[in-house]
């Protein structure tokens, strides 16, 4: 496993993280959630448009890898990071049956998403953030990967890190201590007053 060392004092205690999902993939293709995430709104502000490379982290059923890849077309393409060998099967299978040319996946590790150099123009971790058990060094790791000027996403709910959330004062202070700098805060995602939507790009 690679793993980024932390700069002195960047993250001097571990958070409660939620163990990552393992039960069925399908929950997350339920039919009103474009609406709900307004997934299309998300793009917009991500800068995710034709041509564009864009990264999807914990791709899981690859819900949203599927709505990228469209929206990127030919010119444009999406990797499917996950650290599931199922969810990258999933995926596999799933952009086969879709016949989106566009597509790879790539099996990461805990602290390092493994993503080419250079290779994205943005990101997404939709509702997986909480997950992430050392989030300081696999977001570092997370730069060599990102164009200049890329974007990286963060859809998450609040919460106390254990039930699949995590406040995003939480999230905000660690990713200014992985280099980050919040470029952009919304809450329009679900419309539940518990989803958020962050936008960061590196300092």
């Amino acid at each position: 496993m690679v793993q980024a060392q932390n700069a002195p004092g960047a993250q001097t205690a571990e958070r409660p993280t939620s163990t990552p999902y393992s039960g069925d993939l399908s929950i997350f293709d339920y039919p009103d959630r474009d609406k709900k995430l307004q997934i299309e709104k998300v793009m917009d502000l991500l800068g995710v448009t034709p041509g564009k490379n864009v990264a999807d982290l914990g791709a899981g059923s690859g819900w949203f890898t599927v709505r990228a890849a469209r929206r990127v077309g030919p010119t444009g393409a999406v990797i499917a990071e996950d650290i599931s060998p199922l969810a990258i099967e999933a995926v596999g299978k799933r952009v086969l049956k879709e016949d989106l040319q566009n597509v790879r996946t790539v099996l990461g590790v805990p602290d390092d998403p493994r993503l080419p150099p250079g290779s994205v123009d943005a990101v997404l971790l939709l509702k997986m953030y909480h997950e992430i058990a050392h989030p300081v060094p696999m977001m570092k790791t997370l730069q060599a990967a990102l164009r200049p000027g890329a974007r990286v996403g963060i859809i998450d709910r609040n919460g106390n890190g254990t039930n699949h959330g995590v406040n995003h004062d939480v999230v905000e202070r660690e990713m200014a201590q992985a280099g980050y700098k919040l470029t952009g805060t919304y809450d329009f995602t679900k419309g539940d007053g518990e989803d958020y939507f962050l936008i960061f790009q590196v300092r």
